[in-house]
């Protein structure tokens, strides 16, 4: 084979990190849907009451939140490839020594604690990994791909784990989880690079593509503000905390999460109480609208890169147009469901809802490799924080709103809750197109 043929099949360094990023959220949500099915079960058998599996099933979101803004600190101080090594490895550990007996709640919520906070580690790092390698133009794409592992690795975890757990028990599938995050971890070790080799030569910077040499190679070499190693300097919080495009990012963050935890956590009370059908009679059906979130997700990915490339707007008013239309539609979408009459119907609108919110992601998600490249897993740290308080307060607002309105039989309590969610989706548009920004803020 002749160096030239070996070129053609050669696969782009750049590609194989987006797909191995790709597989590590697929990994850590097959792990959360994972332990939910098994604890689900686990509780059942030993008779533990509603209040206290509420409790444990929360425990990682508190641990997840302590980890995001540390997560970030650490991917910007030590390098991504070194905390995603070290966030697998922990959590793996932790899925795999959790205690199997429901009874024992305290060691149980401590697992889930620290599964919660090493898989806080995740985001920031893949997102400074990202920035590393991944030209401007290419940067939705490559986030809305990786981000989408999240919703495809819960339909996955969905259709399959349920199959293990009816032959191996419950129990396995902790060890199922903690094998599969392992794994990932020996295929990072072989692929997972911090920073690209080439950029030492610059004659072999080009398969980087137009544009990136002016984002990849200063940091690489340690140019401006950082050491010999290439890492960036002090991070300025004062500027970031300071800067409305960063709060426009974080705004959207905490809105985006909030409309997907309420109807993640609420949609089996919605399917039993407002379409009345168990959730689990559904059969594959019940993923369909986490498969179509995957899909929007890179459909609003590509959508931000074809702006770009060839409707040549800028980088801020792709952003703004695609994150635009993800929030509206998704914000009309949210006051359709209360109003579902039947099964088919009400999936539909569940499908259409999740589509919405997953083509935003190709706006405000990406943004924070837009103007902070050599701060984006901090910034991602900070929005990724209030994504997940947002989740929290989501979830409790719309279960007083239910009670308050009678129940969660009463089609008008859902509608008040959507309305909430529905608002907020619509002002973080407003926030995103009043001061988000598409060019580089921070060096």
């Amino acid at each position: 084979m002749t160096v030239a043929t070996r070129s053609r099949y050669r696969i782009e360094p750049r590609y194989v990190i987006v797909l191995a990023t790709f597989l590590a959220t697929f990994t850590a949500y097959v792990e959360r849907v994972g332990f939910s099915i098994a604890f689900t079960d686990l509780a059942k058998e030993a008779g533990v009451d509603e209040s206290v599996k509420g409790a444990v099933l929360s425990a990682f979101y508190w641990g997840y939140a302590l980890s995001q803004i540390p997560g970030g600190w650490a991917a910007q101080q030590y390098g991504g490839r070194i905390m995603l090594l070290l966030c697998f490895a922990s959590w793996s550990a932790a899925s795999i020594l959790t205690p199997t007996n429901a009874r024992h709640t305290y060691a149980i919520v401590a697992a889930r604690v620290a599964v919660g906070v090493a898989q806080g580690f995740l985001i920031p790092a893949v997102h400074t990994v990202l920035s590393q390698w991944i030209p401007p133009h290419e940067r939705a794409r490559a986030v809305s791909l990786t981000t989408s592992g999240m919703y495809l690795g819960s339909a996955s975890a969905m259709l399959v784990l349920p199959y293990f757990s009816a032959r191996l028990g419950s129990a396995s599938l902790l060890k199922i989880v903690g094998g599969l995050g392992l794994a990932w971890m020996c295929l990072w070790l072989a692929v997972g690079r911090d920073i690209p080799h080439r950029e030492t030569d610059r004659g072999n910077v080009a398969w980087y593509g137009n544009g990136i040499e002016e984002d990849l190679v200063p940091h690489c070499h340690g140019h401006s503000h950082g050491n010999a190693k290439g890492r960036p300097g002090p991070t300025p919080y004062k500027r970031m905390m300071s800067s409305a495009a960063v709060w426009a990012i974080v705004v959207n963050n905490f809105s985006f999460h909030y409309a997907f935890y309420v109807i993640m956590n609420w949609l089996p009370t919605y399917f039993n109480h407002v379409l009345k059908v168990e959730l689990n009679s559904l059969g594959g059906a019940k993923t369909v609208p986490y498969l179509v979130m995957f899909l929007m997700s890179n459909v609003g990915g590509w959508a931000g890169d074809w702006l770009i490339l060839k409707r040549r707007n800028s980088t801020g008013t792709a952003r703004k147009i695609v994150n635009t239309l993800g929030f509206v539609s998704s914000a009309i979408a949210l006051m359709l469901m209360p109003g579902a009459q039947g099964v088919t119907y009400g999936v539909a609108v569940t499908t259409l809802t999740l589509g919405c919110l997953g083509f935003s992601r190709g706006g405000f998600s990406v943004n924070h490799m837009d103007i902070a490249p050599k701060y984006a897993g901090m910034v991602m740290g900070i929005s990724n924080t209030a994504g997940t308080v947002s989740g929290v307060i989501g979830v409790a607002v719309t279960g007083y709103i239910l009670d308050a309105w009678g129940g969660a039989d009463n089609v008008m309590g859902w509608y008040v809750a959507h309305a909430v969610s529905a608002a907020i989706c619509f002002q973080a548009m407003l926030v995103f197109n009043f001061f988000a920004r598409g060019e580089r803020l921070f060096d």
